[in-house]
C-alpha cells in the first residue's frame, strides 16, 4: 500500500532541521507546517509576505487577513512578522532561505524541475517558485507519482516548461523518497508493501535502491 498523503507530508517533516527557515509551498507542502517534530525550532516564511507562519489555525483563531501565498488563513507564532513582497522575494533571492518543499509537475533524474504550467491550461503565474528554486539552499519536491493519466512525473527528460534546472536534492511521492542521481533516481526509502518492481514500472527513468 501506497503512502497517505499525511504519510508524504510525514516523511517531508522528518526533513526539517533545528534552526531552519523553510518556505512552504502551494498545495500539499503547506501541511507541513502542522506536522513540525515537538521540539524542533523552525521558522516558516511565506512569499506573500510572513515570517514566523504558524500552523492552520483553529475555528475560533482564524483571522482573514492572516494568510499563506495559497490565500489559506494560518497563524502567526510569537516574534513572527509581515512585510511586503519586495522584502520576500529578497530573501529568497538572496539565499535566506535554509529549504523550501514545494509541490512538483515533473522531475527529472538530474533534478530539473517544472512545476508552474501546464500547456493548454490557464496559468496564473509562476509566483515564486523559480526564485525558491535558484535561490533556496535546498530544494524537496512533494508530488504524486504519476499524473492523472498515468504518465510518470519522475522523467528522465521533462515535457512540460521548466521552472528551473538541477535544483531539487529529493522527491517525495506516495511510492517513496528519491534523489535525482544524473542517471536515474536513488530510492532512499519506500512503504513496506510498494515493491521495487511497481517503482520501477512507474518511474521514467533507472531507479536503484538503498
Amino acid at each position: 500500500m501506497s503512502w497517505t498523503k499525511e504519510q508524504m507530508v510525514q516523511q517531508a517533516a522528518a526533513e526539517l532541521r533545528d534552526g531552519m527557515v523553510v518556505n512552504l509551498g502551494i498545495g500539499m507542502p503547506t501541511l507541513v507546517a502542522n506536522q513540525v517534530p515537538p521540539g524542533l525550532r523552525v521558522t516558516f516564511q511565506s512569499e506573500n509576505g510572513l515570517l514566523g507562519m504558524g500552523p492552520f489555525p483553529h475555528d475560533d483563531e482564524v483571522d482573514p487577513q492572516i494568510i499563506n501565498a495559497g490565500k489559506q488563513t494560518v497563524t502567526i507564532v510569537p516574534g513572527g512578522s509581515v512585510f511586503d513582497s519586495a522584502q520576500s522575494f529578497a530573501m529568497l533571492r538572496g539565499g535566506h532561505i535554509d529549504l523550501a518543499i514545494l509541490g512538483g509537475l515533473e522531475v527529472n533524474m538530474r533534478g530539473d524541475l517544472a512545476n508552474w504550467a501546464v500547456p493548454g491550461k490557464m496559468v496564473t503565474g509562476m509566483g515564486g517558485a523559480m526564485d525558491l528554486a535558484a535561490g533556496a539552499r535546498r530544494l524537496i519536491v512533494l508530488q504524486t507519482h504519476t499524473a492523472k493519466d498515468g504518465q510518470s512525473k519522475l522523467r528522465r527528460e521533462l515535457t512540460l516548461p521548466v521552472t528551473a534546472l538541477g535544483c531539487v536534492s529529493r522527491v517525495i511521492t506516495e511510492l517513496g523518497v528519491f534523489s535525482p542521481t544524473g542517471s536515474g533516481f536513488h530510492c532512499l526509502g519506500k512503504p513496506d508493501d510498494v515493491t521495487a518492481e511497481t517503482i520501477r514500472a512507474s518511474t521514467d527513468a533507472p531507479v536503484t535502491f538503498e
